[in-house]
C-alpha cells in the first residue's frame, strides 16, 4: 500500500515520480533483513545489545562530525550513492539496551526515581546526540518509548507524579530558552495556521485540505490535486497520509488505520504471552515505537499536533525508516517463534 501511495503521489512530478522504484529496492531489502533477523535468537538480541547501541551511538558521533546535510539538518553519513540515517536505527538500538537493563535489574519490584537514573542516561544519550543534528522529533520519540517501557515495566505512583511534574517544568523551559526560532514558530502556528497562511502555515492549512476533500471515499487513485499540483509539499515523506486521505477518503484511512491497529495489538499480545521479561518488555518498546510514529505523524497532518519530522511507519518514502520497522517485525517474528524451542 505504501509503494502505490507513493506512485501516485510522485507520478506527476518530474523529480520524484522514480522514488517508488527506489523505496520498491529498501522494500525487498528490508524483507531480507527482516527474514535474516528473525532467524536469530533472543538470547543474541539480548547478549549483544551494548555493542549494538555503542556502534550506533559511535555512528551518530560520526554523523555530527562527518555526516551529510540537507534541509538545515546533519542525519545521513554517505556509503557510495547510499545515505543512511543512523538515528532509525539508534530507537532499535535503544530499546534492545532498556530491554536488557529493565530485565537485570530488579525485574519484580516497582521503581523509583533512583532505578530510572540509568536507564534515562541510556536513553538520553542517542537524545542528545539526535537533537544535536537537529532532529527534535526523533529525539522526544527516544523519550516517550522510554517512558513506555519503563511504565510497563512497573512505576511508583510517586515516580510518575515527580515525572509528569518534570516534563511540565522542562517544557517550559525548553520552549522559552531551548527550541530554536523555526521551532517555535511551528508551535505557534500549530495553534493558529492562518496567522501565516502563505509561510509557516501553508503545510498545516494544505494538508487539512486534501484531507477535507478526500471525502468519504475519495477522489480515486493517482487524483490528488494537491499532490499533481504540488500544492502540499513534502506529500511523499511527512505528509503521504494527506495523499492518502485525499484519494481514498475516509472509508480508505480507516482500513489503513485498522491495519496499524492490528498491527500494534499483535505486538501487545506478543508481549503478554512470550515466558522471558526481556522479550516482553523489548515487544512493548517496539509497539511503542510504531505507535508513536503513526499516532504522532497522524496528528501534526490532521492539525491535532505541531508539525515534526517523523514518516509514517510502511507508508513514508524513506529507506533508512523501512529498515528499522523491517528489522521490529523481524524481531517479533523471532520472539514469536522462539516460544515453541525448549
Amino acid at each position: 500500500m505504501g509503494i502505490v501511495n507513493l506512485y501516485s503521489a510522485t507520478h506527476a512530478s518530474t523529480y520524484l515520480s522514480g522514488l517508488y522504484k527506489t523505496q520498491l529496492l529498501w522494500y525487498c531489502l528490508s524483507c531480507f533483513v527482516a527474514v535474516v533477523v528473525s532467524l536469530i535468537q533472543p538470547k543474541n538480541f539480548f547478549r549483544y545489545s551494548y555493542f549494538f547501541y555503542l556502534f550506533i551511538v559511535v555512528l551518530l558521533i560520526l554523523v555530527l562530525v562527518l555526516g551529510h546535510e540537507g534541509m538545515g539538518a546533519r542525519r545521513w553519513l554517505l556509503l557510495g550513492p547510499v545515505r543512511i540515517q543512523p538515528s532509525e536505527i539508534a530507537k532499535i538500538a535503544t530499546i534492545l539496551v532498556l530491554g536488557r537493563w529493565f530485565a537485570k535489574v530488579n525485574p519484580d519490584r516497582e521503581m523509583g526515581l533512583k532505578e530510572l537514573i540509568i536507564p534515562a542516561i541510556i536513553a538520553g544519550v542517542p537524545t542528545i546526540l539526535i537533537v544535536l543534528e537537529p532532529d527534535l522529533g526523533t529525539g522526544l520519540l527516544i523519550l516517550l518509548i522510554f517512558l513506555v517501557m519503563s511504565f510497563y515495566r512497573k512505576l511508583k505512583w510517586k515516580t510518575i507524579g515527580i515525572l509528569a511534574l518534570i516534563g511540565i517544568i522542562s517544557g517550559g523551559v525548553m520552549y522559552k530558552f531551548g527550541l530554536k526560532e523555526y521551532q517555535r514558530r511551528r508551535i505557534s502556528t500549530f495553534l493558529n495556521p492562518g496567522k501565516d497562511a502563505r509561510g509557516s502555515g501553508y503545510n498545516a492549512i494544505q494538508s487539512k485540505i486534501a484531507i477535507g476533500s478526500g471525502q468519504f471515499l475519495g477522489k480515486g487513485f493517482k487524483q490528488s490535486t494537491q499532490a499533481s499540483l504540488n500544492y502540499l509539499p513534502e506529500n511523499h515523506t511527512d505528509f503521504v497520509f494527506s495523499i492518502f486521505n485525499e484519494e481514498h477518503g475516509l472509508l480508505g484511512s480507516l482500513f489503513l488505520i485498522a491495519l496499524y491497529v492490528i498491527l500494534l495489538f499483535r505486538y501487545l499480545i506478543l508481549a503478554t504471552t512470550v515466558p522471558r521479561i526481556f522479550d516482553s518488555i523489548v515487544m512493548v518498546g517496539m509497539m511503542a515505537l510504531v505507535f508513536w510514529h503513526t499516532i504522532i505523524n497522524m496528528s501534526m497532518v490532521t492539525g491535532l499536533m505541531p508539525i515534526v519530522g517523523l514518516p509514517l511507519p510502511f507508508m513514508s518514502y524513506g529507506g533508512s525508516s523501512l529498515l528499522t520497522f523491517g528489522i521490529c517485525n523481524g524481531i517479533a517474528t523471532s520472539i514469536s517463534n522462539s516460544r515453541n524451542l525448549f
